[in-house]
């Protein structure tokens, strides 16, 4: 009776076995891809590591930013493209899926191609458009701005509004997938609780706030967490349209980690600068976590 219990479950490991080596290929591929560059980047943010010296120099990379007033510039515009462009995001997403998630099947569907065009298209083409838009001379938002009367703006040659622009196509490119989960959200709130506050005379705002939001808050955690490090990681736009001017107005963390490793080739102070970016990535993420995922099943 003992020797039967103490015999190993032959099935049970099968299975485990099984189940680790359908896993093998995704994780080989993530500790090589992310894991290992993750460590090496950790690593080598302690070294003056460029193309003619491999030096342990401590933590003197990190003293070297903390003094560092283009950095310190970076940082700021950084945390100010996320402070503006997240609660955009989400708020004109939401306000989009409730506008037209009532409507045909026919409407709902050419509004989320519309709204998730520039989602799918290349970030190059994307720029390049802007880039015309935004264009002193030729550009479409001065052509509006001179019919009212206004004087032609350097959008993005002009330090109090380069990083507005730079915001703006963020946003524009940001709502695409938000939309399109908020609408299958809302498709998936029982009707008979909207129902029921009406008839108790809740206000929208009261059925908003009360039902709406709430039965909203595990997408609005995925939505504002993946919002937030693809805002803290923008790159592509700033180097393709403003190389961090002027007078660094646009230049960002992420921007500084290409500029000091491929323009400047410091790859310890770019180790240092990623690795910063990474741990206030992750406390944001922590605290999002922490305050809005309390009633979200996981």
């Amino acid at each position: 009776m003992l020797a039967t219990i103490r015999k190993p479950n032959k099935h049970k490991m099968l299975d485990w076995l099984m189940s680790y080596l359908f896993l093998l290929p995704a994780l080989t591929f993530f500790l090589i891809f992310v894991v290992y560059p993750m460590l090496r980047g950790i690593y080598m943010s302690f070294f003056d590591y460029s193309i003619t010296s491999f030096e342990f120099i401590g933590w003197a990379n990190y003293v070297t930013l903390y003094n560092d007033e283009t950095f310190h510039k970076s940082l700021i515009n950084t945390i100010v493209l996320v402070a503006v462009a997240v609660p955009i995001v989400i708020g004109f997403s939401i306000f989009v899926a409730m506008a037209i998630y009532k409507k045909s099947e026919f409407i709902r569907s050419f509004c989320r191609g519309i709204f998730y065009l520039p989602a799918v298209t290349s970030v190059v083409s994307v720029t390049v458009v802007w880039g015309w838009i935004y264009h002193p001379n030729f550009g479409l938002l001065n052509y509006v701005t001179n019919f009212f009367g206004m004087e032609p703006i350097s959008w993005l040659g002009d330090p109090k509004t380069a990083l507005m622009a730079i915001t703006v196509i963020l946003i524009t490119t940001s709502v695409g997938q938000p939309i399109i989960l908020y609408i299958a959200s809302l498709g998936n709130i029982p009707t008979s609780y909207i129902e029921a506050a009406q008839i108790d005379r809740a206000t929208p705002s009261q059925i908003f706030r009360k039902i709406i939001w709430p039965l909203l808050m595990p997408t609005s955690l995925y939505v504002i967490v993946i919002t937030t490090i693809n805002s803290f990681q923008c790159f592509a736009l700033i180097q393709l349209l403003t190389s961090g001017g002027p007078i660094h107005s646009t230049s960002t963390v992420m921007y500084g980690v290409y500029q000091q490793a491929f323009l400047l080739g410091n790859f310890g102070i770019a180790s240092a600068m990623g690795v910063i970016l990474a741990i206030i990535i992750g406390i944001i993420s922590i605290i999002q976590f922490k305050y809005l995922g309390n009633d979200v099943e996981y």
